[in-house]
């Protein structure tokens, strides 16, 4: 079943950028709320967003704090989560959803962010992957993963094609779009927030992993069950990592041979993850896979643009 979603933005409205995981130079928090200032919206800060503790953002109860405070307050209409790095495992299981499903809110992020979104998932509400402040701060203000995200926040949802890549495997899939950083999302196995797998289907990316932890982490996958259960796979980009000639295969081989006992379809080389070309996905919504000679194409529900994006152009 697809997830619910939040009421889309209106000019004026609040977005509260908080910092759940790592710490962020406080220089791209000014760059991301003069993106969301032009993009119409009034961003506002938690009272630790800028906080430096070590690696994190706060100690665990100051990361917590804004984190719960932003998802419980009604005028807050979406939060952006500053970076990944990593804390939010630390945190997530003392989060209450109540008042969030009260009045529920976009939230967007990606890396670390994955646990956040499997929590609002278990919630029944969608959530974006996509970038964040180093993102909304450094990218061009008419670079495609800006524009797109934009216009998911307004309602506007796109149809992404993707080119051919020789490792896909042709077929057309409906199912409930799960998933995000491969290594976080296996982090969360056999916890309260695992995601059913039946029929959905599975987003992965990950970064400066080697080969052999790729492998390792597919082999649980399938191992589980949980690879013959998915109706679909998509592929994002497996950044900063270096081909391993002893693994006897690329990454993408890697992946490509863990699923090669089922008939789903599998599109590679989609553009979401730890690069500049980081495409939002709704995670949650109900979705359409198709893979074919041509390339692949990955749809919404209630697309309103009529003209796609077009990956790699």
């Amino acid at each position: 079943m697809a997830s619910k979603f939040p009421d889309f933005l209106k000019p004026g409205d609040e977005i509260r950028i908080i910092s759940p995981a790592g710490s962020i130079d406080p220089s791209l928090i000014d760059g991301a709320k003069s993106q969301l200032v032009n993009w119409g919206y009034r961003p506002t800060e938690g009272m630790f967003t800028r906080t430096v503790y070590g690696r994190f953002a706060g100690n665990e109860k100051e990361r917590y704090t804004d984190l719960q405070q932003a998802l419980d307050d009604p005028n807050v209409k979406a939060i952006l989560c500053s970076r990944g790095g990593y804390g939010l495992a630390q945190i997530i299981d003392k989060i209450d959803f109540t008042r969030f499903q009260e009045n529920p809110k976009w939230v967007i992020g990606f890396s670390d962010v994955t646990i956040l979104h499997e929590a609002l998932l278990k919630t029944g509400y969608t959530s974006i992957h996509g970038g964040m402040a180093k993102q909304l701060t450094e990218l061009p203000n008419n670079s495609q993963p800006l524009v797109l995200l934009e216009n998911i926040l307004k309602g506007n949802f796109p149809t992404y094609k993707v080119i051919a890549n020789p490792n896909n495997r042709f077929g057309k899939a409906k199912g409930r779009l799960i998933g995000g950083n491969l290594s976080v999302f296996l982090g969360m196995r056999s916890t309260p927030f695992d995601l059913p797998y039946q029929d959905a289907i599975l987003f992965i990316e990950d970064v400066g992993e080697k080969p052999y932890q790729i492998d390792r982490m597919m082999q649980n996958l399938r191992i589980s069950g949980a690879l013959s259960q998915i109706s679909g796979l998509i592929v994002g980009q497996f950044s900063d990592t270096e081909e391993d000639p002893d693994m006897n295969a690329t990454i993408y081989e890697i992946i490509a041979g863990a699923v090669k006992d089922y008939t789903y379809p599998v599109c590679f080389n989609f553009s979401a993850g730890h690069v500049d070309d980081n495409y939002p996905l709704l995670l949650g919504a109900n979705i359409a896979l198709d893979v074919n000679r041509r390339g692949s194409k990955v749809s919404f529900p209630s697309t309103f643009w009529q003209k796609t994006k077009d990956l790699f152009k």
